[in-house]
């Protein structure tokens, strides 16, 4: 990414002032053992990517947030002083949501302009919406002094999915675009969230993550519903309760 050149597009985007454009990224992740384990509290091992979201911000003295996105035409803004209402399907949805995390704990933001710009391919199953979310956490974070520790911007990114989009995944994109390292995986168990970082060093060897253009969006699929079957199985495996078949 040419961080000169996503300044350049926010000033034709907002203008120029005196105030200054910061840049920040969050990384996407792939998961390499553990699927659908995270929300059942069990263990994964995901690593961080070197595609993920970047992010322009400039505060604009003003009791507004305008989102853009180098990725999409669609932009939006929220006013600071109405309740925020999520947007449909738009893609800014997810940091909204981060937004209204912060206003539940009291954290309140000032105006600020906003261009993203993701390398992650959309929808292909690499996270690029907890990149989104991290990234945005993070930079608020940061610009308005919340004084809040890696592990709590996961926590919040997490529950501005669960809560505000809609989507009800467990922990391990968020944890693993927050807390992961260069040339490091992470072996987290998602019950108690211990973690450690494990050496990857790939000398001689490749791991290849394809894309095979097959669209993965976990706000229009069934993935709460599949968390919610295997939330019924754990219930019923705890109770002896006899499940459903998944037809009916």
């Amino acid at each position: 990414m040419n961080t000169e050149q996503l300044k350049e597009t926010f000033l034709s985007l907002y203008g120029a002032d005196e105030n200054q454009i910061r840049i920040y990224f969050s990384p996407g992740r792939v998961n390499l053992i553990g699927e659908h384990t995270d929300y059942n509290g069990g263990f994964v091992f995901p690593c961080a990517l070197s595609f993920g979201t970047y992010l322009a911000v400039r505060e604009n003295n003003q009791r507004l947030v305008r989102f853009a996105t180098t990725n999409f035409d669609h932009r939006g803004e929220i006013k600071l002083d109405e309740p925020f209402e999520k947007d449909g399907k738009s893609w800014f949805n997810y940091p909204v949501g981060v937004l209204n995390e912060f206003r539940k704990q009291a954290k309140e933001i000032e105006g600020v302009d906003l261009l993203y710009s993701g390398d992650i391919p959309n929808a292909a199953g690499l996270s690029s919406s907890a990149s989104i979310e991290m990234v945005t956490a993070f930079a608020m974070n940061e610009i308005f002094g919340f004084g809040m520790d890696r592990m709590e911007l996961v926590k919040t990114s997490q529950n501005a999915e669960n809560l505000f989009v809609g989507v009800n995944c467990g922990i391990m994109d968020q944890f693993a675009s927050g807390m992961g390292a260069a040339d490091h995986a992470l072996f987290l168990n998602c019950d108690t969230l211990d973690y450690e970082r494990v050496p990857l060093k790939l000398e001689g060897m490749k791991i290849i993550i394809a894309n095979t253009n097959k669209r993965r969006g976990l706000a229009d699929s069934k993935y709460n519903e599949r968390r919610a079957q295997c939330e019924a199985a754990v219930e019923a495996l705890s109770t002896g309760k006899k499940l459903k078949h998944l037809s009916e």
